[in-house]
């Protein structure tokens, strides 16, 4: 099968459209052909060397798919050959195929193609696991989402909306902030010309918010402790600002604070099954009835996988770049 893989893995890799063998389905397993998948965070800092895939896990880039099952294992039954299918893998998403267990994928909602089903999984997943499962985010609760024009940030966000959250984010452009405001969050702040925490704490009247959620790190993490209510979330998802900081701990203590770390990637696969359960019964009714969406920046030919890649770190970017195989 046809892959993009990585030579010169490190500061000066390349992506090139190579070939390497179809993966074999275990017995539990689905093959599934893969029509698109999504850039992430994930794939830039692997192919730098600086986020290997788990082990035992396809060295491919890509952590979402979309496409058609055309092989099922010995021992699958969920499924058959031609349903059309999306969900997030720990690996091989940039391949032609890939093999995933039957019970780590959705049936792709009516009315969605292929390109917009693969900017679903990664970050609706992420979002829902991070915001309703580990910070048990509520009804009435303030939420900061930072980074809300981005893939993650626009997922979290309407799935705070629909639950009832009162939603602040974070952007850097204007184009940024109207896309956040559309999607429902009610306070965006640029953090180019604003500082963040200040404006929270002036928004809130200085009561803070109950959960964050962070994929900045180290440069944040006082000024996260700082507006954090009594017994607020602090869920950690990303390290882009830095991996070391010199925390002020009395805050922790006095208001009561959970800092909760958390990647997708790693998660144990019965947690991984139990995440998948709760979106199918949390979540999908609200993609299928169009109440909440995936929103899709660009869509590139996965043979142009280096320019989606450069489009992504310039950082400006709404929403999902999304790969697809169907002009190559």
């Amino acid at each position: 099968m046809r892959a993009i893989l990585i030579e010169n893995e490190g500061k000066n890799s390349r992506l090139f459209l190579g070939e390497v063998s179809v993966p074999e389905p275990a017995p539990e397993e689905v093959l599934v052909k893969v029509r698109a998948t999504s850039v992430n965070q994930a794939d830039l800092l692997q192919r730098r060397g600086l986020y290997p895939p788990p082990p035992g896990v396809s060295s491919i880039l890509g952590l979402d798919i979309s496409g058609e099952i055309v092989e099922t294992g010995k021992n699958a039954t969920l499924w058959k050959e031609g349903d059309r299918v999306f969900g997030f893998v720990a690996g091989g998403g940039y391949g032609e195929f890939v093999a995933i267990n039957e019970k780590l994928i959705w049936s792709i909602p009516s009315g969605l193609d292929f390109e917009s089903a693969a900017a679903i999984g990664e970050v609706f997943a992420t979002a829902y696991l991070n915001l309703f499962i580990l910070a048990q985010l509520q009804k009435g609760e303030r939420a900061l989402i930072h980074g809300g024009s981005g893939g993650v940030g626009t997922a979290a966000i309407q799935l705070a909306r629909v639950a009832g959250v009162e939603i602040f984010t974070t952007v850097a452009t204007d184009e940024g902030k109207d896309l956040c405001m559309e999607l429902g969050a009610q306070y965006v702040i640029n953090y180019e010309n604003e500082e963040f925490s200040e404006k929270v704490l002036e928004i809130t009247s200085g009561q803070g918010v109950d959960v964050v959620l962070d994929f900045v790190g180290a440069p944040y993490i006082n000024k996260h402790l700082e507006i954090l209510r009594e017994h607020g979330r602090l869920v950690l998802i990303g390290l882009k600002g830095g991996t070391k900081a010199e925390v002020f701990l009395p805050p922790i203590l006095t208001k009561r604070l959970q800092i909760i770390g958390s990647t997708l990637r790693s998660l144990s696969f019965d947690r991984k099954v139990r995440l998948v359960e709760e979106f199918e019964k949390k979540v999908l009714p609200r993609l299928e009835n169009g109440e909440i969406f995936p929103v899709i920046d660009s869509i590139f030919p996965i043979n142009q996988v280096e320019e989606a890649h450069q489009r992504f770190r310039q950082s400006k970017h709404l929403g999902k770049i999304v790969l697809t195989w169907h002009t190559v």
